[in-house]
C-alpha cells in the first residue's frame, strides 16, 4: 500500500498565507482544524508557539513554512525545537 505524501503547512503575514492559499498548500483537516496561520498585530506570541507546536506533533505535516518576522518575535520556541 503506498503511504501518503507529507503536508506543507504556512505561518505568516496574511499575504504570504494568501499566496500560497491560492498556490495549494493548506487546508482545513477533517476536525476543521486550518493548517496555516496568519499572524496578525493582536495574534499572540503564545498562539503563535501553540500552532507551531501543534503543527510539529501532526504526523502529516512534513514542512512548516515561517515568515521571518514571525521567527524572530517567538524565537525561544524555535530554537528550543531540536530538528533531529
Amino acid at each position: 500500500m503506498a503511504e501518503r505524501g507529507k503536508l506543507i503547512v504556512v505561518m505568516g503575514d496574511e499575504d504570504t498565507v494568501t499566496g500560497f492559499l491560492l498556490g495549494g498548500i493548506g487546508e482545513l483537516n477533517k476536525n476543521r482544524h486550518p493548517d496555516f496561520l496568519v499572524v496578525e498585530k493582536d495574534t499572540t506570541i503564545n498562539e503563535t508557539e501553540d500552532t507551531f507546536r501543534w503543527f510539529l506533533n501532526q504526523e502529516d505535516i512534513g514542512i512548516i513554512l515561517i515568515n521571518q518576522y514571525i521567527a524572530e518575535r517567538a524565537r525561544g520556541v524555535f530554537m528550543a525545537h531540536d530538528l533531529r
